[in-house]
């Protein structure tokens, strides 16, 4: 099993049922996935670096989360086509 951390912005502008319920829809996937959560993180709203579909905030979560190498490519695909998910990525943390 590896250790992988998955940051996803979702939109501001959707009420806050909807966005929670976005998040748990992602933490969902990853168990899905074979994933099994260790900790989320979620660091509220942010100004965007830049302008992103006419937006310029977004709420900031950091999920991790223990999986098999091929979970994060399933993840993705998933998490592509998820309209409220402004941007997002999953990257695999050093065993260090």
């Amino acid at each position: 099993m590896n250790k992988y951390e998955l940051a996803l912005i979702v939109n501001a502008k959707i009420e806050d049922e909807e966005r929670l319920a976005t998040v748990e829809k992602v933490k969902g996937y990853i168990e899905r996935f074979g994933g099994t959560l260790t900790k989320v993180d979620e660091w509220g709203k942010r100004r965007l670096a830049y302008e992103i579909q006419k937006m310029r905030e977004g709420y900031y979560y950091f999920i991790q989360f223990d999986a098999n190498s091929e979970a994060p490519s399933g993840l993705e695909e998933t998490l592509r086509i998820m309209d409220n998910v402004i941007r997002f990525l999953c990257v695999r943390q050093d065993a260090a």
